[in-house]
């Protein structure tokens, strides 16, 4: 856990990690993904390159997402991530035909898919 916030959001405040956080849960909650934290993490494809095994540098980013992740593990949640499990670097655009726009948080934008029927 702590190794995809620090990743994922790095340069970030303790909000921005807490929200990256939340999606991983979400999604490990959600029967589409795997069971596990490190399931979830190691997903080809869907968080940073090297999450599972890049070194993390010591310092307040190392401290601050190890601290976080140990908040979420124990049932923390950012409130306005919501039901979220996708996110990426805010800035970025993508054609999302199936998703909606939750909250920017830590330098990421957050978005939930569309349930169907809806608009």
């Amino acid at each position: 856990m702590a190794r995809a916030m620090y990743f994922e959001s790095n340069r970030s405040s303790a909000e921005g990690m807490l929200a990256v956080g939340t999606v991983v849960m979400n999604r490990v909650n959600d029967r589409e993904y795997p069971r596990t934290v490190c399931g979830v993490v190691g997903q080809k494809n869907q968080f940073a390159p090297g999450v599972l095994h890049k070194p993390m540098k010591e310092g307040r980013s190392k401290a601050l997402a190890e601290s976080v992740a140990e908040q979420v593990l124990h049932g923390a949640r950012h409130p306005g991530v919501q039901n979220a499990k996708h996110f990426h670097t805010a800035g970025l655009r993508f054609p999302y035909n199936n998703m909606f726009y939750v909250l920017e948080a830590g330098g990421n934008e957050f978005y939930e898919k569309r349930r169907a029927g809806s608009f």
